[in-house]
């Protein structure tokens, strides 16, 4: 089983400064560089100091150039903000000043708010419609000189402008429903899932769907899947109770935003009041512990083998869970040092 990192440049209060969070940010990306990380994912989110990512592949080529052999990863690009050509050829220069070390990850967006200002009129729910549109055509646009009229794109004959360094890049669609399951298997595509803060049960639900995908569709390969959870390893028990309270008051963002449930002022989301939602039972400390990638490092051992053992083939470290950035930093290198 590999090892990957995501890692967003996250604001909780307007007393931190950015510059700081920035320079956190990529020193993050150069640890798990020298340790031997596969791959470090950079999110697309606009408007929001939660995730600060409006171009996914402007922080990869930023990463890049203070990188030497992690490979990036848009995780994941929104396709119904981004014109097929405009998108095609973004993506083809990262992987051109990267030296081919581009992983393409598209998706379908999470927040109603954002479609509410990127795409007036567009529900979430629907989006995915336009990741199936764009996903083929940037491999077209790729290939050569294309003429498209789509659904929701069309234009006369043209290509992308680089070209990637690659000749086959890896692309990766963000999937927890079985209809995205059987896209990515049917369209060559490996998989990005998120259990949130569910057990195994949940994990175990995601591999299934793969598995009935590759046995539905007609000899396709099996993609790789990666497997996300926040990640906290700490060497003193105390430690456990300010990573969960973090991640309770992250959670808590999330859920307004996920939900539209309250306000978001100058970036900020409102936190709500994460005792008081139908799915509270998700969010309790005893649930967080037990399920997230929380532990001195033998316990995330134990919980990794876990993984491994039904068949993930790489585990993604969600660093950016409103913990400071000392902590965030000494987790990884205890990750780094005592977990792989």
């Amino acid at each position: 089983m590999k090892f990957q990192l995501a890692i967003n440049l996250e604001r909780l209060d307007p007393t931190e400064n950015m510059a700081d969070v920035a320079r956190h940010t990529l020193e993050m990306v150069q640890l798990a560089d020298q340790y031997g990380f596969e791959l470090a994912w950079a999110a697309e989110h606009h408007a929001l100091e939660m995730t600060i990512a409006p171009n996914p592949f402007q922080l990869l080529t930023w990463w890049a150039d203070h990188t030497d052999n992690i490979r990036l990863g848009s995780g994941v690009a929104n396709a119904a903000y981004w014109h097929p050509i405009n998108l095609a050829g973004e993506a083809a220069m990262l992987d051109l000043i990267s030296g081919g070390r581009l992983e393409l990850g598209l998706g379908s967006g999470a927040y109603q708010r954002e479609f509410d200002r990127m795409k007036p009129g567009l529900q979430q729910k629907n989006s995915y419609r336009y990741m199936q549109e764009m996903l083929p055509l940037v491999r077209e646009l790729w290939n050569g000189d294309v003429e498209h009229k789509g659904e929701f794109w069309s234009f006369p004959q043209s290509t992308s402008c680089p070209k990637p360094l690659q000749k086959n890049v890896p692309f990766w669609v963000a999937a927890r429903s079985p209809i995205t399951f059987d896209y990515a298997v049917n369209n060559d595509c490996n998989i990005l899932s998120w259990p949130l803060t569910k057990g195994m049960e949940e994990v175990e639900l995601y591999m299934k769907r793969l598995e009935t995908a590759v046995h539905a569709s007609d000899g396709n390969r099996r993609p790789k899947i990666a497997m996300m959870r926040h990640t906290a390893v700490f060497e003193k028990e105390e430690a456990a109770d300010y990573a969960i309270n973090s991640v309770r008051r992250q959670m808590s963002q999330f859920a307004n935003l996920f939900q539209n449930l309250d306000e978001v002022r100058n970036g900020f989301a409102a936190e709500s009041d994460i005792d008081s939602l139908e799915n509270r039972n998700d969010y309790t400390p005893e649930t967080l512990r037990q399920n997230l990638m929380f532990g001195k490092p033998e316990e995330v051992i134990s919980k990794l083998e876990l993984y491994q053992d039904r068949g993930v083939d790489a585990f993604i470290y969600y660093a950016s869970m409103g913990l400071d950035m000392n902590f965030q930093k000494q987790s990884l290198e205890l990750f780094c040092k005592e977990v792989m």
